[in-house]
């Protein structure tokens, strides 16, 4: 990020402007920037607030002009809230700030984006051009897309390469996805006859506390336990999830507790 002199360390056999110096006059863009590590917030806090830096085996300070933008996916709020984002880095960052809605959010957006998709994927690989089938183009309509862009994506490029259909209907990656959103214990779906003389409103709640048991129980398992992690993976209120981890007595851990 910000370079370094010749010599500095053993491979540096050239000194290097980094990015910082190379961005000088213009816009440096960091990605992801809740994954720096807490030295390298720091480091970044000291830039943005007097524009100056030092090379790694530098003497002096140097001084540059440079618009910083930065994005991230997670929720900078809730991981400044849990002291795994600087706070005070959050507020220099914080002069102007524009969410990009999710993609289950932007309706059409993720049809238009699959169909585009097969088309890099023909060109890229030199093969007859495929389309989606109406059952795949309708699962991708009403899928939630967790994984946004990127699992749209490597849904689309998996499918055009395992399939040698023209038309795509998303078969095995709709088991694979459903399968994957609800955990283990519902990937084989639950039967009628597994409610027994159950109403309708009974064998409904039963079905949905299922669910809810299952979902939860795989967020905490990605997560390593950790509830606060696991509620960002869900994309739900940290409160809202937590009442979930104590009605079915799943355990999991506070990260504020630290």
């Amino acid at each position: 990020l910000f370079g370094h002199e010749r010599g500095a360390f053993t491979d540096a056999k050239t000194a290097s402007a980094g990015l910082i110096g190379e961005a000088a006059g213009g816009t440096l863009f960091l990605d992801e920037v809740d994954t720096l590590s807490g030295k390298a917030q720091a480091s970044l806090l000291r830039f943005l607030q007097d524009r100056t830096y030092r090379r790694v085996g530098g003497g002096g300070l140097r001084q540059v002009d440079v618009r910083v933008l930065v994005a991230s996916n997670a929720d900078l709020d809730e991981l400044a809230r849990t002291r795994q984002f600087r706070k005070d880095l959050l507020y220099r960052l914080n002069v102007l700030s524009l969410r990009m809605p999710a993609l289950r959010e932007r309706q059409g957006d993720a049809e238009e984006l699959a169909q585009a998709t097969l088309q890099r994927l023909s060109h890229q690989y030199r093969l007859p051009s495929k389309c989606l089938h109406a059952d795949g183009l309708d699962f991708i309509r009403r899928y939630a897309w967790p994984g946004n862009v990127r699992e749209l994506e490597n849904v689309i490029h998996r499918e055009y390469l395992m399939s040698d259909d023209p038309q795509l209907c998303l078969h095995d990656s709709r088991q694979q996805l459903l399968a994957e959103a609800v955990g283990p214990a519902m990937t084989d779906g639950m039967r009628i006859q597994d409610f027994g003389d159950a109403g309708f409103r009974d064998a409904k709640a039963q079905a949905v506390a299922e669910f809810e048991r299952s979902y939860v129980r795989e967020m905490l398992a990605r997560a390593d336990g950790n509830i606060s992690q696991a509620a960002r993976l869900s994309q739900q209120d940290r409160s809202a999830f937590g009442k979930l981890v104590r009605k079915y007595r799943l355990g999991g851990t506070d990260e504020r507790a630290a």
